[in-house]
């Protein structure tokens, strides 16, 4: 069983900054893949960020591209989620899931593929 618990959100104006954290319990944090999703209201939830096993890969969502950066300390058991240049169409509940992997280097972005979610942060960009 894991147990993840998100922090770090909040409300910021639009062009600043936000640094997501998401500490996961258990011993075998090495070995799932992890991703940030968000669902803002009135939508469905989106894929945001995800990183591989290995901290080697990662994918991100067009919207976010060159804005948000995923990384994973696996000393900490945690993985960050950077967040620069927010706009108001950021706002969102943003939740942070773990996949155990089949492979060190694969990335997912389907929430379905996920075993555990957090409970979510609630992240507000005021214009």
């Amino acid at each position: 069983q894991v147990q993840l618990v998100e922090s770090g959100g909040g409300l910021v104006q639009a062009g600043g900054s936000l640094r997501l954290a998401c500490a996961s319990s258990g011993r075998t944090f090495r070995n799932y893949a992890m991703g940030w999703f968000r669902q803002a209201p009135g939508k469905e939830r989106e894929i945001v960020a995800a990183v591989s096993a290995s901290g080697v890969n990662t994918y991100y969502t067009d919207s976010v591209k060159g804005r948000f950066t995923i990384s994973r300390d696996s000393a900490k058991n945690t993985v960050y989620l950077q967040m620069n240049s927010l706009k108001p169409e950021d706002t969102a509940v943003y939740y942070c899931a773990a996949k155990r992997s089949v492979s060190y280097y694969i990335t997912y972005v389907l929430q379905g593929s996920y075993d555990y979610w957090g409970q979510g942060t609630q992240v507000t960009v005021s214009s």
